[in-house]
């Protein structure tokens, strides 16, 4: 349904997370994702489907994590299509590192 789509992932237990949805069981909750990155922290969206819209209006104070190849996360709660707008905006925040 997402497969090759880059989505706002929504995951009880594991958080929320940009990537490319390699593939998606809904009737498990696993999805496997490509090019992921966790988004620990955000500002400049209210939630996750407005992420998904229009990314984030201040990037400089957002905590997302480095990107990884791939990656396996169980407990989705919910798949968001992102725009090519949020997609550049969520690609392009700095690599948040302790």
């Amino acid at each position: 349904m997402y497969e090759g789509k880059k989505c706002v992932v929504r995951c009880n237990g594991a958080g929320v997370f940009f990537a490319e949805i390699k593939e998606w069981k809904p009737e498990t909750g696993v999805a496997t994702l490509r090019n992921a990155r966790r988004l620990w922290r955000w500002y400049g969206a209210s939630e996750c489907l407005q992420l998904a819209q229009e990314g984030t209006k201040e990037p400089r104070n957002c905590k997302f994590t480095l990107f990884v190849p791939e990656l396996t996360v169980a407990n989705v709660l919910e798949v968001t299509p992102c725009t090519e707008e949020a997609s550049s905006s969520l690609e392009n925040v700095p690599v948040w590192k302790s």
